[in-house]
């Protein structure tokens, strides 16, 4: 059987494209197969592999977003790794979402949610080989200030990017005293657009793809 990679993750795992000009199907405002990180590690992973696509828009870990439903991980997660078991690999790229002024967690309380999620996934009788959890938390890059003036201002509220650049030293201190793996995406380079300044660009998803293809081999 191949080794089974569920990418947990939000509208930047689903491959929302925020620039219709930077994505081959503008009109549906989704990068393709060809373009989604996902699909482009699958590619490059190989056949022993296979990738397993988990990204909805506006996800969060563990927080309930009173305009939507079901946004989040945390009571789809059991679900979600037995649909897909054995998992040798679980990926989890969450906490953009969690910075909205309207759901009032800072980044303190982000970190605590990832680690409510790391917690809750260790507990399912998913896991091979011998049934020992493996994560990857990957700590999604800082918005930029555009976001400010951009359309998403209102959606993502005050303080939301000033928050986001403190998510990852949070999630590192979470993944090392929970013993999981960690990559920090803003260590990549810049990967988001300029459009909305938090939705990876067609070249962000290309690096963060050879990026976590360098990266799985070691750790799976």
């Amino acid at each position: 059987m191949k080794k089974h990679i569920v990418c947990l993750g939000d509208s930047n795992t689903h491959g929302y494209c925020a620039d219709p000009a930077d994505c081959a199907d503008g009109a549906l405002q989704r990068f393709n197969e060809d373009e989604r990180w996902t699909c482009l590690l699958q590619k490059r992973l190989g056949e022993a592999y296979l990738v397993i696509e988990e990204g909805l828009s506006g996800r969060t870990t563990v927080f309930d977003d009173p305009l939507y439903e079901q946004l989040s991980a945390l009571p789809y997660l059991w679900a979600c790794l037995k649909s897909h078991e054995p998992v040798s690999l679980l990926i989890i790229m969450l906490g953009t979402n969690d910075t909205k002024e309207r759901l009032g967690a800072n980044a303190f309380a982000i970190g605590l949610g990832m680690r409510r999620l790391i917690q809750k996934a260790k507990t399912v009788d998913c896991w091979e080989p011998e049934g020992k959890p493996n994560i990857l938390v990957v700590a999604p890059p800082a918005m930029g200030d555009g976001v400010y003036t951009s359309y998403a201002a209102q959606e993502m509220g005050k303080g939301s990017v000033e928050k986001s650049r403190q998510v990852p030293a949070e999630y590192r201190t979470v993944c090392e005293n929970e013993g999981v793996h960690f990559l920090d995406a803003n260590e990549l380079g810049d990967l988001f657009n300029r459009v909305d300044y938090m939705h990876l660009t067609r070249a962000g998803h290309a690096r963060f793809a050879q990026a976590l293809a360098e990266l799985i081999p070691t750790i799976v």
